[in-house]
Order: C-alpha cells, then sequence, then structure tokens
C-alpha cells in the first residue's frame, strides 16, 4: 500500500506541475484528487491492510492529500497569472485607468414637486397633516356633504373593500378629521396618495396623489382663496403668474371654482402653444368656500367662522414642469427617465 501512494503521488506531482493550462490542471486533479479520483480509491482500501498498520496508512494518506493540494492551488495561481499576462491589447485591464463613477439621480420628479409645494405653504403658514389610505363611508363621503346617491359613490368609481370601507378618492378626507380633532383657526395642507376607477393612459391612473388645502378661520372670503393661490401659482411658475376661476361644483365647497395659472410655456399668449393648445391657461384643481354643511358637521359655528378648500394634483404639476408626455412614466422605474433629473 505504502509503495502504491508513493508511486501514485509522485505522478500526482508530476501531473500537477506540468499543467500547461488550467483546463489540463483540472483533468489532473479529477484523476488524482476527484471523488472518484486514484487517492480516493487508495483511501478506501485501507480497510485491506493490516489493523495494526492502518493508522500509519491513513497519516501517510492524509498528509500526501495536503502535500498535492497545495501543489495544485499553487500551480493554479501561477497559470491564472499567466493567462492575464497573455491577454491581447483588446482585454487588457488597465490598472491605471480611473473607475467608472457610479450615476446619481436626483429627486424623483413627483417628490421633487410635491418637495417644492410643501415648501411654499409652511412660508404662507400652514402646517402638514396626514391620514388614512383606507377610510369609510363616513369620512369619504357622508361628512364631505356628499348626496346619497351622487356617481362617485359607485362601485365603477371608487374601490371599495367591503361595504362601509373603501380606499379613499381624495385627500378632503383628512380634512374632516382635523376640524374633528381642532379649532379654528385651521391651516393645512393634506399630501397624500388617492385612488380611483379610471382607465389607466397617458394623462390618468387608478392610483395618483393629490395636495389638498384647508383654511378655516373668522373672515375668510373667496379674495383669501385667490390670493392664497396666487401666491402659489407665482411660486412655482414665477412672478408673472396670474389665477383664473372658473364656476365649477363640488358636494363640499359652495361657492365652488376651477383654478387655472396662466400658461408658464407661452406666458398666456396661447397662440399656437401645445401645452395649453392656444388657451393661454393651465387648469390645475378645484377650489371654493367650505360648504356650511361640512363646518356644522364638525361642529363649528358657521356664523362664525368660514373658510376655503382646494385641491391639485401632483403628477399633473410635475409632468408640466419636467415636460413628461405621459404619466405611467412616473411610475415605471425606468432609470433611463429617472437619470434625467
Amino acid at each position: 500500500m505504502e509503495n502504491r501512494l508513493k508511486e501514485m503521488a509522485e505522478n500526482a506531482r508530476e501531473a500537477l506541475r506540468g499543467a500547461s493550462d488550467l483546463d489540463e490542471l483540472e483533468e489532473a486533479r479529477i484523476k488524482f484528487l476527484g471523488r472518484s479520483g486514484i487517492l480516493r480509491e487508495l483511501q478506501q482500501g485501507i480497510r485491506d491492510v493490516a489493523k495494526e498498520l492502518r493508522p500509519q496508512v491513513g497519516k501517510l494518506i492524509n498528509k500526501t492529500r495536503a502535500e498535492l493540494e497545495g501543489i495544485l492551488e499553487s500551480r493554479r495561481e501561477e497559470l491564472e497569472q499567466l493567462k492575464v499576462h497573455e491577454r491581447g491589447d483588446e482585454q487588457r485591464i488597465d490598472v491605471t485607468l480611473p473607475g467608472r463613477a457610479e450615476h446619481s439621480s436626483g429627486r424623483h420628479p413627483l417628490l421633487a414637486t410635491l418637495d417644492d409645494m410643501l415648501e411654499i405653504f409652511l412660508g404662507l403658514g400652514y402646517t402638514i397633516a396626514h391620514g388614512p389610505e383606507v377610510e369609510n363611508y363616513h369620512y369619504g363621503f357622508e361628512a364631505l356633504n356628499y348626496p346619497a346617491d351622487h356617481p362617485a359613490m359607485d362601485e365603477q368609481a371608487t374601490f371599495y373593500i367591503q361595504d362601509d370601507v373603501l380606499l379613499r378618492s381624495q385627500t378632503s378626507t383628512v380634512q374632516i378629521r382635523v376640524m374633528e380633532q381642532q379649532e379654528p383657526p385651521v391651516r393645512v395642507v393634506v399630501p397624500g396618495r388617492c385612488f380611483r376607477r379610471d382607465t389607466v393612459d397617458a394623462t390618468h391612473s387608478h392610483t395618483f396623489h393629490q395636495l389638498e388645502g384647508l383654511c378655516v378661520d373668522e373672515g375668510i372670503t373667496m379674495a383669501d382663496l385667490k390670493g392664497t393661490l396666487l401666491a402659489f401659482g407665482k411660486g412655482m411658475f414665477g412672478e408673472d403668474t396670474q389665477v383664473r376661476f372658473r364656476p365649477d361644483f363640488f358636494p363640499f365647497t359652495e361657492p365652488s371654482a376651477e383654478f387655472a395659472v396662466t400658461c408658464f410655456a407661452c406666458h398666456g399668449e396661447g397662440e399656437g402653444c401645445r401645452v395649453c393648445k392656444g388657451s393661454g391657461w393651465i387648469e390645475l384643481g378645484g377650489a371654493g368656500m367650505v360648504d356650511p354643511n361640512v363646518l356644522a358637521g364638525v361642529g363649528y359655528d358657521t356664523e362664525r367662522y368660514t373658510g376655503f378648500a382646494f385641491g391639485v394634483g401632483i403628477e399633473r404639476f410635475a409632468m408640466n414642469r419636467y415636460g413628461i408626455p405621459d404619466m405611467r412614466l412616473l411610475y415605471s422605474g425606468d432609470m433611463r427617465m429617472l437619470r434625467q433629473f
């Protein structure tokens, strides 16, 4: 057994050290050190050795294996280094070249737009409020003065989890929660995610973001609302921005209006402008004086207090601001788009 082991070891040393490439080295490893290799066969043959000699033979086998594995690793390192030096110029690694810098993207256009919106309202003395995305019927519709047969409550328009539990379709729900917990004066903005059963296309999504504003105090009028939105428009689009109101209807405000700002692309000129489609104005959202029924529902004295509310879509601001043609790009996670910001 010892003679066979010495002969095998000598052949293995010669084969491992004489391997000219990694493939040949692997063949030698399998032949001598593999699971079905010669050394494994010799190890299994210990059972045929006299009992008193087995410890001595076992030690010799282990010593031989350790020696051959050392030769194997040493030769592998030599061949890998040789392979690197033999690469052609097109494959050679120049370790003196500077490393490639990781690309660092800026803020997501949605978050950047929201941050700038909030900064304007914080400067006007507003605070930020948040509320749950899963609401019940009372906060989602009833407390906002929706009539029982309003189409917004249909399953074709609102996501229902249970009969009385739904995903909020607007951040106006938080207005009620704030007013229930706070006496006037109230000045809050509510950013958040909303959900509606809209068909997804370039300008609509079932999930979108909204910024709601609420101000309640003594003597609040439509002039305060327009002045606030004018300051907001100037802060977002420049000092030349003007605000326009048009009559509209919302269950929780009376009177109600849609508001628009002068087009930031054509500065209100309109003619030939693709952004505002020639109108000179860009519609941004809805607004109005808080309906007295809503104020009374939270226990406010409607003879003493009045208020206004408004809501804008953050996606629409971001798309107009950054020239993004399709809302779906904001949610795609496509780094080709995000790296532009």
